[in-house]
């Protein structure tokens, strides 16, 4: 047992009783540390995808979302995805820009635009390695189903508790300004 002597009562404070000040910093600052190796480890990967594949990872997510259910309109995009519609509609230009996506508009309701990916498009998506760090995707899918489950539902709680449920988010973490995906 560690413990450490209490001023206090001149008693033995026991740093895993879940009572003591000590166990719930010790909790606190172990979840901060895993949050930024996680967001660290991402920044990582997602630097490689720009670096390899001329692709940031929620470009790449938009583009799979397209290719998968599209033509989808960008709203629809952004609410599959997590993120606004100015962040979506900055993605799309870029896409569109590169060659992986077109714009149409729709012919009986002409405020409608429609996102459809290209055959490009569709070459890069076949390409691209997962979302995911490649490691940790297939590591995931070696979990058995429960345990998968119990990550996801232990990854909401934490949102839950941050109270960020309303943060935009892309189903990847990136780093830096906004306006660079």
């Amino acid at each position: 047992m560690i413990s450490m002597e209490n001023s206090e009562n001149s008693g033995v404070i026991d740093l895993f009783d879940s009572d003591s000040p000590r166990f719930m910093e010790s909790h606190d600052l172990q979840i901060l540390r895993s949050l930024r190796r996680i967001i660290r480890a991402v920044d990582l990967y997602s630097r490689k995808l720009r670096k390899d594949y001329d692709i940031t990872g929620p470009q790449l997510m938009c583009l799979l979302e397209i290719a998968a259910y599209g033509p989808l309109t960008s709203s629809a995009i952004g609410k599959s995805v997590h993120l606004s519609a100015s962040t979506v509609v900055g993605i799309i230009d870029r896409l569109e820009a590169k060659g992986l996506i077109k714009r149409e508009r729709d012919r009986r309701d002409r405020r409608l635009v429609h996102v459809t990916v290209t055959d490009l498009g569709r070459e890069m998506t076949a390409a691209t390695p997962s979302p995911l760090q490649d490691s940790f995707a297939k590591a995931l899918r070696n979990l058995p189903d429960h345990e998968q489950a119990a990550i996801s539902r232990s990854l909401e709680l934490i949102v839950d508790l941050m109270e960020a449920r309303q943060v935009d988010a892309a189903p990847i973490l990136t780093t830096g300004p906004i306006n660079q995906e």
